[in-house]
């Protein structure tokens, strides 16, 4: 189960990445994370940067809407979506519908 949190109008989640996949996709859960494999690499930043387009392009919000709150740096992340009006049910379902 993932360990989402809602947080005055945003929702944040544990996200796994795995760069230089062969697609882009929601890849399920690993030990309470969203796991995302990713085309681009982890160099010079490209992975986050498609992690970020990637999330938003998924749940039709704009790039300015998801932020990586932590872990830069890391394979595991906590993101934050910025939505108003949203629950994370409806998040997780948007997000679980690509698996």
């Amino acid at each position: 189960m993932l360990e989402m949190q809602e947080r005055e109008g945003a929702v944040i989640l544990p996200v796994r990445v795995q760069p230089r996949a062969s697609k882009d996709e929601i890849a399920g859960e690993m030990n309470g994370a969203l796991r995302v494999r990713l085309q681009a690499p982890a160099v010079e930043n490209r992975a986050n940067e498609a992690l970020v387009d990637f999330l938003a392009q998924l749940l039709k919000t704009p790039k300015s809407a998801v932020r990586i709150l932590s872990g830069e740096r890391s394979r595991t992340k906590r993101i934050e979506i910025q939505i108003r009006g949203v629950t994370k049910q409806q998040i997780m379902g948007l997000m679980m519908q690509d698996a």
